[in-house]
């Protein structure tokens, strides 16, 4: 049987294995695939890395000749953002005599768990005043283990940089009678025990004691509830048009200017290519599909080929920073992780189409686009961050 196999296995090297002789199975046969166990279905990630670790443009300032201030980008792994509560650890007591998720405990004793993976062990919970929200956005989790680095590519610094910090202020109005509502409702809200209605025939105005108001004040009061009873029965009038045809006035809308939301930042870069050699035409080749590959979305954990099916895992993202004489710029500003939202790459920037031997053009224009991952906010800005800060 050995001597077979031993004849077989030449034979398979001979024909490259195309009609498996030695009856071991070929490379694409399911269940052999490079190194895994036979019947073993379980996906594993496939990284085809078609270029190097560490790239750089031009290859005169490559990693080991760091002068000067350039664009350093590196490429990890995306880990998602994480929402938990956490506090001091402590165990569960009960506080009465009863039954507590169908068993009978008594006042004071531990509860324990009677199903599952911690099945006869004590539950957890958290010592009061101490629980607290925990909420990792996808950039606070750059350091943490398992954030893998698939390249890094430094690149001389563009000549238009800048950066945009932005947030959301909104118009807002509220009326004296809206004012009066939402007193009334904090009153309800912070005293419960209350009358609800009287907040209730405030909120209606039927509570309002017009006999301490002006006679104009009276009639604009007036107008606005009857416009409200006629908006009730779908007559849609407003209270400032009731108010303005009886007194000639209208409400205050108190306007003013509030905070609404935060924004996320923007970076547009774009970077020219003229390879020199056919070493810096082939940097530049990896660069490009680096970038390419690395923002594209991965197939699910299943086996389904094609479109990848059910699931589809999320690309690659990117730390940024700027560099001078190889470490981190005294002041330009910093990022925080960013996703690769849009890439463009001109072939023919020189105004035509014109390549080398090798079919490289002879002037290429890269354009990226990215986004930061998370908002800035003010307890960003620690003395640990250099320069102008975010």
């Amino acid at each position: 049987m050995g001597f077979k196999r031993y004849l077989g296995g030449t034979a398979d090297f001979l024909t490259g294995n195309i009609f498996d002789f030695d009856k071991r199975g070929r490379p694409n046969d399911p269940g052999n695939n490079q190194g895994e166990k036979k019947g073993n279905t379980k996906r594993k990630e496939v990284r085809r890395k078609n270029f190097p670790d560490q790239m750089g443009y031009p290859i005169a300032r490559g990693q080991s000749e760091r002068t000067g201030d350039s664009l350093l980008i590196q490429c990890r792994t995306y880990i998602a953002p994480k929402t938990g509560i956490t506090g001091e650890p402590a165990l569960l007591r009960t506080k009465s005599a009863g039954p507590y998720a169908g068993t009978e405990y008594g006042k004071g004793q531990f509860v324990v768990n009677a199903s599952g993976n911690q099945a006869g062990t004590f539950k957890k919970t958290f010592v009061p005043g101490t629980v607290k929200m925990s909420n990792l956005g996808a950039s606070d989790r750059g350091s943490e283990k398992g954030v893998k680095d698939v390249f890094s590519v430094e690149l001389p610094i563009p000549q238009d940089i800048n950066d945009s910090n932005t947030v959301t202020w909104g118009d807002d109005n509220m009326n004296i009678f809206m004012l009066a509502g939402l007193s009334a409702a904090n009153s309800v809200l912070g005293s419960p025990g209350e009358s609800f209605e009287a907040a209730k025939e405030f909120l209606t105005n039927k509570g309002i004691d017009l006999s301490a108001l002006d006679a104009e004040t009276q009639n604009a009061v007036r107008a606005s509830v009857a416009g409200k009873a006629i908006d009730v029965m779908g007559g849609q009038i407003r209270p400032n048009s009731a108010i303005g045809r009886a007194s000639g006035m209208i409400l205050n809308s108190n306007l003013e200017l509030l905070f609404d939301s935060v924004n996320l930042r923007t970076f547009p870069f774009s970077i020219n290519f003229s390879p020199r050699t056919p070493e810096e035409s082939q940097m530049v080749k990896h660069i490009i599909r680096a970038f390419k590959s690395s923002m594209a979305a991965k197939k699910g954990i299943d086996e389904a080929g094609g479109q990848g099916g059910v699931f589809l895992r999320a690309p690659d993202v990117y730390a940024i920073k700027y560099l001078h004489n190889g470490t981190q710029h005294p002041f330009l500003n910093s990022f925080k992780d960013c996703a690769l939202t849009g890439m463009t790459v001109n072939y023919t920037n020189a105004g035509t189409y014109t390549t080398y031997e090798d079919g490289t053009p002879v002037s290429i224009k890269m354009n990226l686009t990215f986004k930061e991952l998370n908002p800035i906010y003010h307890e960003d800005y620690t003395n640990s961050i250099p320069g102008v800060g975010f």
